[in-house]
């Protein structure tokens, strides 16, 4: 990466189009959509034009509730090349947070699929807007949502919806000059996509990102991976985070590289595109590679083809990063430490790096941004060596937080630089290791304990599939530890087992006071594993008052 790019989504699939005009873009498995990048950028073109005609204008918010169907990748380049803004709801929401989303982003327009596992999309949307069932098409008017004046489905006909297939025959009501000149008049440096971080207290907030923020980004990841027109990706991750958005998609399209999305992450899917498409790559939480490797048919598949992808999303346990290079022959796989607010990703490893240090590191910072090291308290920049809070500087930071002005100068100081929250250590070579959340770091009897380095020792149990540890307060030290455990098939290790094996090889403040065996974690949609649940359910199962404890966001 030579230099900042300056481009539009819209021009940058424009400009790929014309240079790899029959290269493939899009391949499902699922569902019968195969598009070289010409074709797509045609439809992109066809539906930018229908989404005009229908009404909307540039500036506009429209929100996407939906899994990844071939719909919502034309959506997303279609939106940005007519300056309208995607908001991009998470597919676990139910009806409440639905609305809040649709109100707090000022969304003009929802596109929607026709169920999400255990939700019922249209039922929720005619439950919050009950007057959709009697207006017509694009003339909602509605009482818990005013702002909000189109509905589309992407599957069936639904009353007062219109459907997505009916959005092109609208371009004729756009003149081809009218098109070109609003196309002409979008700048790199406008917001075209709100992503919505969850909280556990307070209410999630819309983090603005532009053009430059996601086509430039994408072009870095896509070259620590050293992807190009040849490369073929799978993605199991979801399009509404940014591990989908743009460490997959912007990735990809940056370098012309093909896509080979899934409408939703199994296993099986995952190692069947990987062998019947010939993938290169494929990205995944370390969760979802676990998922895998733990298959019973995994011996069955080849992944010969692939060489590099992405593991990020929470930390990334040694052995899986071990497994993944051993037995899924990702010799060249790489790991992104990143925030949405970063958009997302700050540092990263490359292909041509040690395995000791794409497996122990999060890599060095990635070109045209700045990082450093700095005291939580008193935000003064630390030495090498020395644990703190990660910032990053640079045209990757947010344009902000939509409507919440307080919120945004708590994490960008007027300097520019924005605070992660995240613990950090950076050594003399420039490579950074991530330790955990500053509020997830536990403070037991005056001794600091980050809890990925007592999970990556417990992860090498022969009996534990996977682990997280996660704070609990204490009478006696302030807090404790407490260990969540998954173990493997048929495993029968048991609580002093594992207090041992902790005891026997780590200092005596690190073993965990608590350890609790469990089928499955809590997890986002987006496959994070959500450690504010696992704190209430520690907290209720050491017996401990929630007036004693704080909770904040996640």
């Amino acid at each position: 990466m030579d230099k900042l790019m300056n481009i539009t989504v819209g021009d940058l699939l424009e400009n790929i189009a014309k240079k790899y005009p029959t290269r493939p873009a899009v391949k499902y498995i699922e569902v019968n959509y195969t598009r070289t990048y010409y074709e797509f950028n045609k439809e992109v073109d066809k539906f930018a034009k229908g989404l005009l005609g229908m009404g909307l204008k540039k500036g506009d918010h429209v929100a996407v509730w939906a899994t990844n169907y071939p719909e919502w990748l034309v959506l997303l380049f279609a939106t940005a090349r007519i300056g309208v803004v995607l908001v991009t709801v998470n597919t676990n929401y139910k009806e409440n947070e639905l609305e809040y989303l649709l109100k707090h982003s000022d969304s003009r327009a929802v596109f929607i699929c026709d169920g999400l596992k255990d939700i019922d999309c249209e039922k929720t949307i005619y439950s919050i807007c009950p007057e959709l069932k009697k207006c017509k098409p694009g003339q909602l008017e509605s009482e818990r949502l005013p702002r909000l004046q189109f509905v589309v489905s992407f599957d069936n006909y639904y009353e007062g919806m219109y459907h997505w297939s009916q959005i092109p025959y609208f371009g004729v009501l756009v003149s081809n000059d009218e098109y070109t000149a609003l196309r002409k008049s979008l700048s790199p440096d406008d917001v075209i996509n709100m992503q919505y971080t969850s909280g556990t207290t307070g209410f999630p907030k819309g983090v603005m990102l532009t053009h430059n923020n996601i086509v430039n980004n994408g072009q870095a990841i896509g070259d620590c991976m050293k992807f190009t027109h040849r490369d073929r990706l799978c993605i199991p991750v979801p399009f509404f985070h940014c591990f989908g958005l743009v460490l997959a998609i912007m990735a990809s399209v940056t370098h012309a590289a093909a896509m080979v999305p899934l409408l939703w992450y199994t296993p099986m899917k995952v190692m069947h595109a990987i062998e019947y498409e010939k993938c290169t790559a494929v990205h995944g939480v370390p969760t979802m590679y676990i998922g895998i490797l733990e298959h019973r048919d995994f011996a069955k598949y080849d992944f010969s083809s692939l060489r590099t992808g992405i593991m990020a999303g929470s930390p990334c346990p040694i052995k899986v990063m071990q497994d993944v290079i051993d037995k899924m022959h990702m010799s060249e796989i790489t790991i992104t430490y990143g925030q949405t607010e970063a958009s997302p990703a700050c540092t990263m490893t490359t292909v041509d790096e040690t395995i000791e240090d794409r497996v122990g590191t999060v890599g060095k910072e990635l070109p045209f941004m700045e990082t450093r090291i700095v005291d939580p308290d008193s935000g003064e920049p630390l030495p090498d060596g020395m644990p703190g809070e990660f910032c990053v500087r640079g045209y990757n930071v947010m344009k902000g937080y939509y409507k919440m002005p307080e919120a945004t100068a708590a994490a960008i100081d007027k300097d520019g630089w924005l605070h992660t929250g995240d613990l950090a250590v950076r050594d003399e070579r420039g490579y950074y290791r991530i330790t955990g959340r500053i509020k997830d770091m536990i403070i037991r009897g005056g001794e600091n304990i980050f809890p990925k380095e007592i999970e990556d020792f417990i992860y090498t149990h022969p009996d534990v599939r996977d682990v997280q540890i996660v704070a609990v307060p204490s009478e006696r030290y302030g807090e404790e530890a407490f260990a969540f455990i998954i173990k493997k098939p048929g495993a029968t290790v048991t609580e002093q087992e594992i207090k041992n094996f902790v005891k026997n090889n780590m200092a005596r403040h690190k073993v965990p006071s608590y350890v609790a065996f469990i089928d499955a974690f809590p997890m986002t949609a987006s496959g994070k594993i959500q450690k504010f649940k696992l704190r209430e359910i520690a907290r209720e199962l050491a017996g401990v008052e929630a007036k004693n404890f704080e909770f904040k966001d996640e």
